[in-house]
């Protein structure tokens, strides 16, 4: 069964990571807005939301924050709004798949 919701585990070190994120202040410079889920049901598909599971082994993506731009393969920025979550830049969009 495949899992639906975008289940995103944080890790320590860049090597275990899927995906390497930036976390930007402007809006405009995010490749993805991301919304927080406070319930894995909340969490859908490949469309910025995000539910940040306890186990490494629960997560569809494992994600590394990097300290800076250019070292990220995609750029986010985090909303209070779920109706702001999405992309900003489909060709990204495959590094969440």
């Amino acid at each position: 069964m495949a899992v639906k919701a975008q289940t995103v585990y944080s890790v320590q070190y860049k090597s275990d990571a899927d995906v390497k994120v930036y976390v930007t202040n402007n809006k405009s410079d995010a490749d993805v807005v991301v919304y927080k889920c406070s319930y894995k049901s909340d969490a859908d598909a490949n469309k910025g939301l995000w539910y940040f599971v306890n186990y490494k082994s629960d997560a569809k993506k494992k994600i590394y924050f990097v300290d800076w731009k250019s070292d990220a393969d995609i750029v986010i920025f985090y909303t209070n709004n779920k109706s702001d979550a999405g992309w900003r830049n489909r060709s990204k969009m495959y590094k969440m798949q």
